[in-house]
């Protein structure tokens, strides 16, 4: 069963939990600069999916806070993957930074970038 917040409990809940948005990234710093993630870039996408967790919970598979942290936990680990860093989707698994895509690979409906273009 999911629950049945509303939205302005559903707000509330989330404002009371954002400072654990801020204590993931100061754990998190080390991690951060390795990856060279910009603050704000993952403070927006933890605040998107503390929001996410507080409407997808479910209080029969155990306690708000516990899910929580385990999503803002996932997602920072999700901000290091190329689709985070470039802000694309749909990348091959094997895409780096520095890579170099032409204009023509991204226009070609056959090759592994053809449906980004879509």
């Amino acid at each position: 069963m999911k629950n049945n917040y509303s939205l302005a409990e559903r707000n509330r809940i989330v404002e009371e939990y954002l400072p654990c948005v801020d204590q993931v990234i100061r754990k998190n710093r080390a991690l951060m600069k390795a990856a060279k993630l910009e603050y704000d870039d993952v403070y927006q996408q933890l605040s998107l999916r503390l929001i996410k967790a507080v409407s997808t919970y479910d209080p029969d598979k155990g306690e708000l806070g516990a899910h929580i942290w385990a999503q803002l936990r996932y997602e920072l680990l999700n901000c290091t993957k190329p689709l985070r860093l470039f802000g694309m989707t749909g990348l091959p698994r094997d895409f780096r930074r520095g890579d170099i895509v032409s204009i023509d690979d991204l226009r070609s409906e056959d090759g592994p970038y053809g449906q980004l273009a879509a």
